[in-house]
């Protein structure tokens, strides 16, 4: 790798790095891999990646519409025994629904974390393993298990499996209703405008990050099960409700709450709205989701966890919308995604706990971006986020690189993004992520010394799935 040097151009690591990985990436797209994207949704529908993805993991709406009812849908042969009598039927694949995915990818701050090396080259950054198709006459699943590069171990990952059953009717009208069991609030999501599956789709696990965001935006991701139910209308109107307790995966169970920051009392609510309209040229979506949580952190000394002391409350409510517009002529395609969350939050545990200096905070997150699909093969993205909440010294404490020397959480920021799909499964991508502010200031933001600017960051990224 190459190490940071005071006052070393940037551009002049880049091209080094371009230079290197050049040949490598060549010998990728030469290779030319034959399987498409979450592969084992197109060999069971017959389809190519671009029937169900504008790009993965943006859906069409043919996309969205074979996640709602259940994954299920396909057009290769099956094992079937129809049910007659008291003996029950069955219906699954010839072929066992597994997929693969792999990315590497190279990380570099424009000044590095003191005492460290910059320029992080991770093989692999991710690897999974998916299970992720039909298992039933109306049951399917995207169950995903991953291996992490920096924690050197595979764990659970995303995980969505339905029950759908799309053979009714309401007012002359097709409706779909189903059942989805999952672990992170959104991915059982159809739009690429909320948390789970949004812009950036891809991104570094190395380089710092604002310290401040809500609940409903990540940070329950695989920390919780949750089991819901949904409805589609007319293939316009969608509701959903789901449920969700704490699972802690790889603490002890039953679940004594100790360490985690969030465990939930009773169990939390997630709802979801949404109005979408598609045709030839145009799809558009406007919609709103939300979640209620009552928890109590462990991560203080002494707390009491699930006894009868106190709680921490948050209340998240969104608004989203996303549009494609195809253009005829050419068969690009061009797209408006944008996403504002806000949470309410009453801190009476951690404030009772000395974590906080005042128990009521709100946090509001703005995103947004636009996006050109030449074709398949080329995207570029432009992006904006703005983070803004209340001041509290003491939930952000000033910290080396990571805390805030003003008791903000306000950040801002932008992305810029470029994606290179020679095949509909193979991807190469290069982002730049700038911050102007950064845990409340642009300048000596965590009392350390550290501009907001100096952790802009390079992103360079392969990304193949089979």
């Amino acid at each position: 790798m190459l190490p940071a040097k005071p006052g070393y151009p940037v551009g002049a690591i880049v091209l080094k790095i371009v230079v290197l990985l050049f040949p490598i990436a060549c010998l990728f797209v030469l290779s030319e891999p034959h399987a498409h994207a979450v592969p084992s949704y197109s060999r069971q529908t017959g389809l190519a990646c671009a029937v169900c993805h504008y790009a993965p993991p943006e859906l069409t709406p043919f996309g969205r519409k074979f996640k709602w009812e259940g994954y299920t849908f396909t057009t290769k042969p099956e094992i079937s025994d129809d049910a007659k009598g008291h003996n029950s039927g069955l219906h699954i694949l010839e072929a066992l629904p597994l997929s693969g995915l792999f990315f590497t990818s190279f990380t570099l701050l424009k000044s590095p974390e003191p005492g460290t090396e910059n320029g992080n080259f991770q093989f692999p950054q991710q690897a999974s393993l998916f299970l992720a198709g039909k298992w039933a006459e109306h049951l399917g699943s995207f169950a995903q298990v991953t291996y992490s590069g920096v924690a050197n171990h595979f764990s659970w990952d995303n995980t969505d499996i339905r029950y759908a059953n799309n053979e009714r009717h309401l007012l002359r009208k097709p409706f779909t209703y189903g059942i989805t069991l999952n672990n992170n609030p959104t991915v059982q999501d159809l739009w690429n405008s909320t948390p789970a599956w949004g812009f950036p789709f891809t991104s570094s696990n190395v380089a710092p990050t604002p310290a401040a965001a809500a609940v409903i935006n990540g940070r329950l991701a695989q920390d919780v099960a949750g089991v819901g139910a949904y409805t589609m209308w007319n293939d316009h109107f969608y509701v959903e409700g789901t449920i969700y307790r704490s699972e802690h995966l790889g603490g002890p169970q039953p679940n004594p709450g100790k360490g985690f920051t969030f465990n939930i009392r009773g169990v939390a609510p997630y709802w979801r709205v949404a109005w979408q309209t598609s045709n030839a040229n145009n799809d558009f979506v406007v919609g709103t989701y939300g979640m209620h949580m009552r928890s109590s952190p462990g991560t203080f000394s002494g707390a009491t966890i699930f006894g009868a002391g106190p709680t921490d409350s948050y209340t998240d409510w969104a608004v989203d919308f996303q549009y494609y517009r195809t253009i005829s002529e050419s068969g690009d395609v061009l797209s408006f995604r944008g996403n504002y969350i806000r949470e309410n939050s009453a801190l009476v545990a951690t404030f009772a706990a000395g974590g906080a200096a005042q128990p009521a905070h709100h946090l509001n997150s703005v995103q947004a971006n636009v996006e050109y699909h030449f074709g398949t093969r080329l995207i570029g993205t432009g992006a904006f986020f703005n983070i803004t909440g209340t001041r509290d010294p003491l939930l952000f404490a000033p910290a080396p690189i990571f805390g805030s020397a003003s008791g903000s959480p306000s950040s801002t920021g932008y992305i810029a993004d470029v994606s290179w799909w020679p095949q509909q499964n193979f991807k190469l991508s290069a982002t730049y992520t700038g911050y102007t502010r950064f845990n409340g200031l642009g300048t000596n933001y965590d009392g350390a010394g550290r501009k907001a600017s100096a952790n802009n960051t390079i992103y360079l990224l392969a990304f193949f799935t089979f």
